[in-house]
């Protein structure tokens, strides 16, 4: 592997972790601004609607100018929204409202060119690995959200706010890491130009569509979790989401990090389609283990949930991928804009703990999610078995 040009990729995965800071934001907004659970949820709404809306024009954009044109695209759009807050002040809930679509529409461009420009630069038979890597760098981006907020309070004085200037810095330094790099994209032999149609016709494939939805799924009930932890920790425990609240989110993407981590390295023994099972029964044990009304077995759930979350995106993404390699961007693209759903599960989540009163019952909807992606998981485990079998 060329470490030259993947460094500039790892570092832009690591942007992309800037976005999931939208879930940890919705515990700090709703005790700055005084809003319900549900008008709380409008933000990683925001967020993630983006990749709905954005997602496969930047596929196709991506199909015409490269992908690295439409990464370095993605970091100047998150950049913007990022300066926003120093410029505007976060005096109203409107205006941080526009900083989250601004780095929703970039996180959104990143994904679109992150994820395949991994396949560009990763030796055949390594993308799964190497994805669960980038994730993995990902996460220590996502880590940062819940962290740099309680270091902030805690130890310099400073509000939460103090996010958005360190992330604005170290976006500005993958710029720079990013502009001479050189990325060979081969276009296939059969490889048509990636269109709307293209795109939404891949839908008729039956494997492709279950794991669209599999990830449409899976990111709402990973944005349902990380944006719940603060709110269900104070709401049942009465912990103070500034300073104790945001560490339980923290644990969550710490689980992340180390899942991640290590699932880079299980990959190279196991195929994607064997882990996926495995990592989605984690997560089905470490939900039920939340609803346990116990803080300790609660807190310890969430770090399980975060390690069975680790590498379902990056599977479901590369098993993909990897069964219609000559459709990449418009494979990217599709599968980016099903991370819609971290705009959709939320919000049905606020809506489920306003109307029960109780975050503990929220966290029904992930494991319904959960409880779909493992069906589908298992299912594609044992086609893939047979498939072998006949073979052989």
């Amino acid at each position: 592997m060329n470490y030259r040009s993947t460094v500039p990729v790892f570092l832009a995965f690591l942007a992309m972790g800037f976005g999931d800071a939208v879930g940890p934001f919705v515990g700090l907004a709703r005790e700055k601004f005084q809003i319900s659970n549900l008008t709380a949820q409008l933000i990683p709404f925001v967020g993630f609607a983006m990749f709905g809306i954005l997602a496969i024009p930047m596929g196709i954009f991506q199909d015409k100018k490269g992908k690295k044109f439409v990464l370095g695209l993605g970091l100047a759009i998150m950049l913007i929204g990022l300066l926003v807050p120093a410029l505007a002040g976060l005096s109203t809930f409107p205006v941080f409202l526009v900083t989250i679509l601004l780095v929703g529409a970039g996180a959104t461009t990143l994904q679109v060119a992150g994820n395949p420009i991994m396949r560009d630069v990763s030796p055949e038979g390594t993308y799964s690995r190497n994805l669960s890597f980038g994730q993995f760098v990902k996460a220590i981006g996502s880590l940062s959200g819940p962290l740099i907020p309680v270091i902030a309070a805690r130890w310099l004085s400073e509000g939460w706010s103090v996010i958005f200037p360190i992330y604005s810095t170290l976006i500005l330094i993958t710029i720079v890491a990013l502009w001479p790099l050189r990325v060979d994209e081969p276009r296939l032999p059969n490889q048509e130009p990636a269109t709307f149609g293209s795109a939404f016709a891949l839908l008729r494939n039956g494997y492709v569509a279950a794991l669209v939805l599999a990830i449409f799924l899976y990111v709402g009930a990973e944005v349902s979790v990380s944006s719940g932890i603060a709110l269900y920790l104070k709401d049942r425990f009465g912990l103070d989401i500034t300073r104790v609240g945001l560490l339980g989110t923290g644990l969550f993407f710490l689980a992340l990090t180390i899942g991640r981590f290590s699932g880079g390295v299980i990959l190279n023994w196991i195929k994607a389609s064997r882990f996926l099972p495995i990592t989605c029964s984690l997560s089905i044990l470490g939900i039920l283990g939340v609803l346990v009304p116990n803080r300790t077995v609660a807190t310890a759930s969430f770090f399980l949930v975060g390690l069975g979350f680790a590498n379902i995106f990056p599977l479901i993404f590369s098993m993909v991928v990897d069964r219609i390699p000559e459709q990449a961007n418009a494979v990217s693209g599709l599968m980016v804009t099903s991370i819609v759903g971290g705009a959709f599960i939320p919000p049905l989540m606020g809506l489920v703990a306003d109307w029960s009163g109780s975050m503990q019952i929220a966290f029904s909807v992930p494991l319904g999610a959960i409880l779909y992606i493992s069906a589908a998981a298992f299912t594609f485990a044992g086609h893939d078995r047979q498939a072998a079998a006949s073979v052989s």
